[in-house]
């Protein structure tokens, strides 16, 4: 169980974030230099050095965005100049990609980020710039919307690259470009020239994924324990019936990819922050406010609650909760996570991911009166004091990677593993890189008295209404 600091605060973390920041500028650089477009996005290391893995290109908008971020957090404006003309270059193509369910990594990470630096008067204003980037976010939002499957409950959902049958929790965090387009006032064009709304498509996806990818303790199956997170359901086609849960980079159906559980515990909070920019009267037709952010507090929560129960006591969790060699290693939620040890790997991003969803739920609830809000919050920060140093930071200047110890897809065994060791360690993913750079700068501009960050921009309507 994560052992939580409640006396850090986001300014204690300072010193830490200038360390990273400072490792951060070496790795981009050095990936600047041996990373060309032509050899496909760069995804995880390998021996310390960058590699493509072809699967889905869902890792170069973190590739670019995290250029965008560096500038961000340091006002270094090559960094700037680089995220902004690969942006323009290179990005095109993830746009309007009708093949995957990635459209809120990539172009909110890259676009998305460079409209928000602008509004934000980070970067000069040009209003010709902006609408290159909002017609980007606009057109992702729709595409995205596009890959679309009904239920028999009368919701769907936006299906993952495995095909209209396949819901992936992960996709919760990529209803951003949904957002986003919506926040834009556009929508998605149908048969008849029928408007499509791309709110109600988030909203829909967001309960179902609430609905069948998270459990409650309410016996579902004899492995229902409240939080625990199933990384893929799976519904019959014919009648869009709800069948099973499944999952493709996890151990089990009915255990938790911790990565999995990341991506709702930051998907859900992120949510809630945009539709509080929304008017009461847009949500009325699912059920209302209290409805939707009923549905997400409860899922998040659930998620929150769980992670903390079953990761090691500095906050980084193992690669699944029911991997099968974790009994070896006896009482591992007792004490500090090894990534050195011989049974089971860690993985620092889904610690890296999970971050930002604490501190936003718990910052939520703060904000509501509701004192478990403190509780979130510091867990954020614990996780992320862990990070920050070794034997998560890199300090090694040869390695590309920021964050060590991620894992990709350990079933199919793609993560690399060191000679005379038993299992992967000491490698980096783009996701986890970015993710921690993006944490990095929400806790600097809490430190810093700094505007609160989000992905859709200056946060003048939230501030008014929370």
């Amino acid at each position: 169980m994560i052992d939580i600091n409640f006396t850090l605060t986001p300014h204690d973390l300072l010193p830490g974030l200038r360390k990273m920041w400072d490792a951060s500028a070496e790795c981009l650089e050095q990936i600047e230099k041996t990373c060309s477009p032509e050899q496909g996005s760069p995804v995880f290391t390998i021996e310390g050095k960058y590699t493509a893995q072809g699967w889905t290109e869902w890792t170069q908008g973190f590739q670019f965005g995290s250029e965008i971020l560096q500038f961000d957090a340091t006002g270094e404006e090559k960094f700037l100049n680089r995220g902004r003309r690969k942006t323009f270059d290179l990005m095109a193509p993830h746009v309007s990609h009708i093949g995957v369910h990635d459209h809120g990594f990539n172009n909110i990470s890259t676009y998305g980020a460079l409209r928000r630096l602008m509004l934000e008067k980070r970067i000069p204003f040009d209003q010709r710039e902006l609408q290159f980037y909002e017609l980007a976010l606009k057109t992702s939002g729709a595409v995205q919307a596009s890959r679309w499957s009904d239920t028999f409950e009368g919701d769907g959902y936006i299906y993952s690259f495995n095909g209209p049958q396949s819901l992936f929790c992960d996709t919760i965090r990529s209803l951003r470009s949904l957002a986003m387009a919506h926040h834009l006032q556009h929508c998605l064009m149908g048969e008849n020239d029928e408007p499509i709304s791309l709110l109600d498509r988030l909203l829909m996806h967001a309960r179902t994924t609430a609905q069948t990818n998270v459990f409650y303790g309410e016996d579902r199956d004899i492995y229902d324990v409240r939080g625990r997170v199933a990384h893929e359901s799976l519904f019959n086609l014919n009648d869009g019936r709800y069948r099973c849960p499944s999952t493709q980079q996890g151990y089990s159906p009915f255990s938790t990819w911790t990565r999995g559980a990341a991506w709702i515990i930051a998907g859900y909070p992120e949510q809630i922050e945009f539709l509080r920019t929304v008017p009461d009267a847009d949500l009325e037709w699912i059920g209302g406010r209290s409805h939707v952010e009923g549905f997400m507090l409860e899922a998040a929560c659930a998620a929150c609650d769980y992670f903390i129960s079953e990761t090691p006591t500095d906050g980084v969790p193992y690669w699944d909760t029911g991997a099968p060699s974790l009994p070896n290693m006896g009482d591992y939620r007792d004490r500090p996570s090894n990534p050195f040890n011989d049974h089971e790997p860690v993985d620092s991003s889904a610690a890296a991911i999970a971050v930002q969803g604490f501190l936003r739920l718990g910052r939520l609830l703060a904000l509501n009166g509701d004192e478990a809000g403190t509780r979130y919050f510091q867990a954020g920060l614990t996780i992320l004091s862990t990070l920050l140093q070794e034997p998560y930071l890199s300090c090694d200047p040869e390695h590309q990677g920021l964050l060590l110890h991620s894992i990709y897809h350990r079933p199919r065994g793609w993560d690399h593993i060191p000679e005379g060791r038993n299992i992967p360690s000491g490698e980096s993913s783009m996701w986890g890189d970015y993710h921690l750079r993006e944490v990095g700068l929400l806790v600097q501009r809490l430190a810093n008295d700094e505007p609160y960050y989000t992905f859709f921009g200056p946060l003048e309507i939230l501030e008014t209404t929370l």
